[in-house]
């Protein structure tokens, strides 16, 4: 059982240059992906990457994050434009080329902000985290960067409420897990 670490709430968290955060590919989407019209979390994120940056706070960041945020903007981006058929069709068509444009761009802003990382995959339990993402309620991606975060003592900085009592200080503005 994962210890108890109560999240903090985003809007009140005051961030300083000794912090060290992972900040996970939703939060990276609310500031620099496509959004729904009138989601507040698009501002409360945008708002404190602008804290986090002014602090000076150290931002790491993992090819995992970065693959869930270009794969996770491009299916977006296929919803939103309804062309119908299927995601890989859209892929490989020209309606995709400025969508791929936009995205590395994107990508691109978020890169320089952080500092990349390996997610140390080498030495991480593969057994344990087969084993619980086994019993049907724990996202393989997500165990990966909670072992990330827990070897290196970095907080998490996330909207994902699958967070929740992980043994990691989280930061975020989901209520789920305020």
């Amino acid at each position: 059982m994962a210890e108890t670490i109560r999240a903090q709430n985003i809007a009140a968290y005051k961030f300083t240059s000794s912090d060290h955060l992972l900040l996970d590919a939703n939060v990276w989407l609310f500031v620099y992906g496509p959004q729904k019209p009138g989601d507040y979390r698009a501002a409360v994120y945008s708002k404190a990457l602008l804290s986090i940056l002014a602090a000076k706070s150290h931002i790491y960041i993992d090819v995992l994050v970065v693959s869930e945020f270009i794969n996770t903007y491009a299916r977006i981006q296929f919803y939103m434009t309804e062309v119908g058929g299927e995601f890989k069709q859209f892929r490989k068509s020209a309606a995709f080329k400025p969508v791929a444009q936009d995205i590395a761009a994107d990508v691109k802003r978020v890169l320089q902000h952080c500092t990349r990382v390996t997610n140390r995959f080498e030495s991480q339990s593969i057994d344990g985290m087969l084993n619980e993402y086994a019993m049907g309620d724990s996202d393989f991606n997500d165990q990966v960067l909670l072992n990330l975060c827990k070897d290196a003592n970095w907080m998490l900085v996330t909207d994902d409420g699958d967070f929740r009592n992980r043994g990691v200080a989280v930061i975020t503005a989901n209520r789920r897990l305020l």
